[in-house]
């Protein structure tokens, strides 16, 4: 064995810019993906697109079974969208988000092995949960009940008590 070899590993080897917290790493987790034009858009609702700049994206190792794939592939995907510093979102729209989501939205994917397939669905799911947190469920009214409703419960109630009553067994008082 020649000396060289001590210094790999099973999985990859590590060199200083791969730590998380390097300026390296900060550089790729903030890139725009490949694949993704510059001024390419997040659809949301109709009335709110997202550009991809605002959009930062992470690709790590997914866990679970998979061998050596799993172990030096960074096809999992984490997306995340900063609401606060959204220059696309309005007053309303940010207050609505801050208030159910807090300043960061994530999301993330490794459910196929293809990084690019993983980063379509993280970023679907991102979209889907800002819809989610956007949507303005309608005030419940409530209402009375109508005439012929209260009747036709009185009515099935009075049916099955007759029903109950003449399931007993006879007594002297019933007769």
């Amino acid at each position: 064995m020649s000396p060289d070899c001590t210094r790999w590993s099973y999985a990859r080897p590590v060199a200083p810019d791969d730590l998380h917290g390097s300026p390296a790493f900060d550089a790729a987790a903030n890139a725009t993906p490949a694949g993704v034009a510059a001024g390419a858009t997040l659809r949301v609702t109709k009335s709110l697109t997202i550009p991809m700049s605002e959009v930062t994206w992470r690709a790590t190792t997914s866990g679970g079974p998979g061998g050596q794939h799993a172990n030096r592939t960074l096809s999992r995907v984490e997306v995340q969208f900063d609401i606060g510093a959204s220059t696309a979102l309005g007053p309303r729209q940010r207050a609505r988000l801050l208030d159910r989501f807090g300043p960061v939205v994530r999301a993330a994917a490794s459910d196929s092995r293809s990084q690019s397939r993983n980063r379509q669905l993280a970023l679907e799911r991102l979209s889907a949960r800002l819809a989610d947190g956007l949507r303005v469920d309608p005030t419940r009214r409530p209402t009375k009940p109508t005439k012929g409703s209260q009747i036709r419960r009185v009515e099935e109630k009075r049916h099955r008590s007759e029903v109950k009553r003449r399931r007993r067994a006879p007594n002297e008082s019933d007769e």
